[in-house]
């Protein structure tokens, strides 16, 4: 079953670089980082899984904050051009 799980996700990271790579807009590319971050994720929490080891988990979040960050920061960038707080002078 894990072999199945593994392969699906393969398959979903492949799709995802394509289109990450080839993607007409941002935002296309921008989704398919997403979703390249969070089968990342999913391969980090079934390696942590099978191996028993629960720290994998605490890897898996912490990465998956930052990629939401990262998501938030580039949107936020593209948005209004910058990244700073406030109206500029």
């Amino acid at each position: 079953m894990f072999s199945f799980l593994i392969i699906i996700i393969s398959i979903t990271l492949a799709i995802s670089l394509y289109r990450a790579l080839i993607g007409p807009t941002l935002f296309d590319r921008l989704l398919a980082a997403n979703i390249i971050g969070t089968t990342t994720v999913l391969f980090l929490v079934m390696y942590g899984y099978l191996t028993g080891r629960t720290d994998f988990l605490d890897i898996a979040i912490a990465y998956i904050l930052l990629n939401l960050i990262g998501t938030f920061a580039v949107l936020k960038y593209f948005r209004y051009g910058t990244l700073s707080h406030g109206e500029e002078d």
